[in-house]
């Protein structure tokens, strides 16, 4: 079989502590197989663990062929030793896309040796390679017609559990398996030899489909027949497809690469990304648009189409072409407004369909300040207590993830939630007389509106006031330490913040927080006080612009959340005139 691959694994594992208790496993799906599976003495000899077979079940997914075989190994003394033997088959080379040199656990010395056959043409492309001393050697094998590939590292830490990290693929060492074509009697055909490879082979899967759009005729008919503008017919589709259908991520098999038919994904009403772009796009075709399906890799992923590779994407979306314009549609980004694109996905190129070629294009990105949350606080003292109106403005994805936690909610908590959100669930804060911007209008930025009573904040001792001012504390736990990747937020951020206290009579502000502001070309950070006209000005502003903390910034950024806290622990003290 020449698209056959054997992946074949010798561990030699030892404890560094006493009474280890460690799991092995292997996954495997319709597309490959173990074959064999076995613990061993330190003397080659089986040692008996019972190797078990499952179906993998995950929360993220609510089908997946993927199987998994696992034992429990125990080390009953320190500096006990076993090994491992694994070999797992893949039924076809395009399954097989990378090897990391890190694991689960600290290695001693991996090495790993692909051997390549002259019939293959297959590229080893080295990624992340820079800062370890990887060592490489290419031998040939004229018994078997072949080249032996060997990279050899010591000392490999193990992948690290880390929250809000960057994809691994951005992180550690690896190969990604790049197979190009293959000669069969002088004839040479190509696997994934370049984008258009990659874009044939997915091409097929959706030719393959058999879209009958019968059932979805009425549907579109209902949701264009009273729109007044092509604009308002294609958002009338896209929100229709946000809002009925349910997103599950579903892999099994071919399943994970070919889109289900629109149909099914109707009548079901729910699907996966890329049965849930085949809907939007065959909807849009039936109103008479030009509308195609898209392949995106978000930004979990490192890599782009110039590396043709099953691992390149993992997402699909729908494009409407229309007045010279490409507008990118994500029917699983619930309650993003038409011409808006996720975090997740800007600045990612996109394979797009087009007949039998295909376009490569980049969704567009926005600054951090599209998604601006501002909060201001008009705030009196009333004895020991602050009373006040709040009003507050949420844009870009601030208010769509807003939107969309609010819409989870049972009709009944709605008010609820809302109390409960803006009082931080703090029984201390009294929240009344909200009034908000109309929540099931995705393309309005959210405003809200309250009144305020905060207790406990407010404390006198002789002729001095102690305030606690600062409400929300925002990055209060953010300091980034014992960490070795980039911290990576959901989005970008733009925070600000101004609380304005009016100053009782007969007092004046004897006491506040020094100013602190620093700047990078990820984040500017500032916070300031001021006191004018018998007010007391307290403003924040937190602009993290890449959606990112890099590590060459954690100092810097320690320190300022380190005199944030300080602040956030201080009190502003009015002193009686």
């Amino acid at each position: 079989m020449f698209d056959k691959v054997n992946a074949d694994l010798k561990e030699k594992m030892i404890n560094m502590i006493s009474r280890a208790d460690i799991q092995k496993y292997s996954f495997y799906d319709g597309q490959s197989t173990i074959e064999e599976f076995e613990i061993l003495y330190k003397n080659n000899k089986s040692a008996g663990f019972h190797i078990k077979d499952e179906a993998y079940e995950s929360d993220d997914l609510f089908h997946v062929d993927s199987r998994v075989k696992y034992t429990h190994v125990d080390f009953p003394l320190q500096g006990y030793r076993y090994g491992t033997h694994l070999l797992k088959s893949y039924k076809d080379i395009k399954y097989f896309t990378k090897l990391y040199f890190n694991d689960s656990y600290p290695i001693v010395k991996k090495v790993i040796s692909v051997e390549i056959p002259d019939w293959l043409d297959l590229e080893l492309k080295e990624l992340n390679f820079e800062g370890y001393d990887i060592v490489k050697t290419v031998k040939p094998n004229s018994r078997n017609k072949s080249k032996i590939h060997t990279y050899t590292l010591k000392s490999v830490p193990a992948m690290r559990k880390v929250s809000n990290a960057p994809g691994p693929t951005y992180v550690y060492p690896h190969l990604l398996i790049l197979a190009k074509s293959y000669t069969q009697k002088g004839e040479t055909k190509p696997i994934f030899n370049s984008t258009q490879d990659l874009y044939n082979w997915y091409k097929s899967l959706v030719n393959s489909l058999e879209n009958d759009n019968t059932d979805i005729k009425s549907k579109v008919v209902e949701l264009t027949k009273d729109a007044k503008t092509d604009e308002e017919k294609i958002k009338n589709i896209y929100y229709w497809v946000q809002d009925n259908i349910r997103y599950i991520a579903f892999e099994d098999g071919i399943a994970g690469f070919k889109p289900d038919e629109a149909a099914n994904v109707f009548n079901k009403k729910y699907g996966d990304c890329k049965g849930m772009a085949n809907l939007t796009k065959q909807m849009l075709i039936e109103a008479g648009f030009d509308a195609r399906l898209t392949w995106i890799g978000t930004k979990h992923i490192a890599y782009d189409y110039s590396t043709p590779n099953l691992s390149v994407d993992n997402h699909m979306i729908c494009s409407l072409f229309k007045d010279d314009k490409i507008v990118f549609l994500d029917g699983t980004e619930k309650f993003n407004a038409f011409g808006e694109y996720a975090d997740r996905i800007q600045g990612k190129q996109v394979l797009i369909e087009d007949k039998d070629d295909f376009i490569l294009k980049h969704v567009p990105t926005s600054e951090a300040a599209f998604n601006k949350e501002y909060y201001n606080y008009q705030l009196t003292l009333d004895d020991e207590t602050l009373n006040g109106n709040v009003e507050k403005e949420y844009n870009g994805e601030s208010r769509s993830s807003l939107l969309y936690y609010f819409d989870q909610l049972k009709t009944d908590k709605k008010d609820e939630f809302l109390e409960s959100y803006l009082s931080r669930g703090d029984s201390n804060r009294k929240v009344t007389n909200i009034t908000t911007s109309d929540l099931s209008n995705r393309e309005l930025n959210v405003t809200i509106s309250h009144d305020l009573t905060v207790k406990n904040a407010v404390s006198t001792f002789d002729n001095s006031i102690y305030i606690d001012l600062d409400l929300d504390k925002e990055f209060s736990g953010y300091e980034l330490k014992e960490r070795n990747v980039d911290y990576i937020f959901s989005s970008k951020k733009y925070l600000e913040s101004t609380t304005q206290l009016k100053i009782p009579n007969g007092y004046s502000v004897t006491h506040v927080p020094n100013d602190i502001k620093i700047s990078s070309d990820n984040y500017d950070l500032s916070v300031s006080f001021k006191t004018e006209n018998n007010t007391l000005t307290y403003k924040k502003l937190f602009l993290i612009k890449n959606a990112k903390i890099e590590t060459n910034d954690f100092e810097e950024w320690n320190g300022f959340i380190e005199q944030l806290n300080t602040i956030y622990q201080e009190q502003i003290i009015l002193t009686k005139e």
